[in-house]
């Protein structure tokens, strides 16, 4: 339940605030509004404003199909207009204030998502605190001499200046957009940090990256901020509660092999199989100060297609220390506009790198992985949903300014080549390109659904 209202409330949310965008717009250009639809269908609620504004008589409609809206504007290409009316007719306005109206949806999106993110800063938000887990063996944070439990200070790409780092989300962004850009990453790390203060750098250039999944985070190497090697709930019928291990062990060396943190013991763990079994070890854990020698054989377990890997039926690693993340006004201000847009042109590359194939289709999500992930992040809190709510919109912005004629961008489109020549397109030439525009972005519906069961059933 609470999946579907975290749904249906960001749905209504981010499509009312991009259609109130080409309303208020449309407004202030003294065009006449229709109609204000948010879903499509069936009305199930209208209703018009008991004072509307000077020269409107819009009619406000709640449709039963909930995936998108429109704005209505008086016409004369969808219907006949009075003659006193024609000069607030939408087809009329100059260019400017039609390129305007049509911009205004996606600017508002985009703007939403400046004011979520900006009010997440000025809430404050408990993140880890910036201290590097152990790598994945033979990753690239591997290969730059990291071996877990660093602290990152500051960081930032190889050639920019580099910035202070006050959370381990900081720093995961920082790595997620390098690996996909192909840009190499400086770590200044702190003199507490092992081996002391020094730099390093990641080199993500390296990286063919396509997906931006958890297979591109294994292979930069740093997956998760660190926690100590300490087992937490322990599951029932599971191979830690047959081993004899209890929440609270703290686990110092696996078949021989000291541990230094979480990751590496859940890396090792998965890494227990032979022959489609799992490989017993003997694993010493502290227990209330005392040291025990416990034999361990983890569960195989083979799903989603991938190579049967080790599982224990338990929580392995305790709780990240954690650091709030809080912001002053204008500090939070500029740092909201620099995500919305450092989001908005890395997607607008990834969707140009799947055109031309350098970037997996497999990026592409439709509405089940979007109904998924807000309910998910509800279920966390309100700042992780608003954390979701400014992702949605800077993609629902970008996504809206792309050059295909059914989207705003594609109006934009046309409305540049009319800036160019001196004359609109042609009622023939804007059938054909409605037709194209319709067909790609059907099939664009299409892959995304077919990823979503993928992704949730597969």
């Amino acid at each position: 339940m609470l999946t579907v209202i975290a749904f249906i409330v960001a749905l209504g949310l981010l499509i009312a605030v991009h259609e109130y965008g080409h309303y208020r717009v449309a407004v202030a250009c003294n065009v006449r509004v229709l109609r204000f639809s948010i879903g499509f269908g069936k009305t199930l609620y209208s209703w018009k404003p008991r004072k509307p504004r000077p020269g409107q008589d819009t009619e406000f409609v709640i449709g039963a199909f909930p995936l998108g809206g429109y704005v209505k504007m008086l016409d004369e290409r969808e219907g006949p207009v009075d003659p006193a009316e024609r000069a607030r007719a939408f087809n009329t306005q100059p260019l400017k204030s039609r390129a305007a109206i049509v911009a205004a949806g996606p600017a508002a999106n985009l703007v939403l998502a400046v004011l979520l993110y900006s009010a997440v800063n000025w809430l404050g938000v408990q993140e880890p605190q910036p201290v590097l887990g152990s790598p994945v063996a033979g990753s690239v944070a591997a290969d730059a001499g990291l071996r877990g439990g660093e602290r990152v200070v500051r960081a930032g790409f190889e050639g920019d200046e580099i910035e202070d780092v006050r959370s381990f989300e900081e720093v995961r962004w920082l790595l997620t957009r390098g690996a996909l850009d192909g840009r190499d990453v400086r770590l200044v790390l702190d003199r507490r940090s092992p081996g002391g203060e020094r730099e390093t750098v990641l080199r993500l250039s390296r990286l063919e990256a396509k997906d931006a999944d958890a297979q591109l985070l294994r292979k930069v190497g740093v997956l998760s901020p660190w926690t100590p090697a300490q087992i937490g709930d322990v599951m029932a019928g599971g191979a830690a509660q047959r081993s004899g291990l209890q929440k609270g062990d703290v686990v110092r060396s696996a078949g021989g092999q000291p541990i230094a943190d979480g990751q590496q013991l859940r890396d090792w763990i998965r890494g227990q199989v032979q022959a489609g079994k799992g490989v017993a070890a003997t694993w010493q854990v502290e227990r209330q100060g005392r040291l025990l020698d416990i034999p361990v054989t983890p569960d195989a377990v083979a799903e989603g297609g991938v190579p049967a890997y080790g599982r224990i039926g338990a929580y392995v690693g305790a709780p990240p220390a954690m650091v709030t993340v809080r912001y002053g006004v204008f500090e939070g201000l500029w740092k909201g506009m620099t995500r919305t847009w450092e989001v908005s042109a890395l997607t607008l590359r990834m969707m140009g790198r799947m055109v031309i194939g350098q970037a997996s289709l497999k990026n592409l999500s439709g509405p089940l992985t979007i109904a998924d992930y807000a309910g998910k992040s509800a279920s966390l809190g309100l700042t992780q949903y608003l954390l979701f709510l400014a992702l949605i919109s800077v993609s629902l912005g970008v996504l809206n300014l792309l050059p295909l004629p059914v989207l705003d961008g594609g109006h934009l489109m046309y409305y540049l080549w009319e800036a160019i020549t001196g004359r609109s397109i042609s009622d023939a030439w804007m059938e054909r390109l409605q037709r194209g525009g319709v067909a790609v972005l059907l099939v664009m519906m299409s892959i995304a659904l077919f990823n979503d069961v993928t992704r949730l059933f597969g």
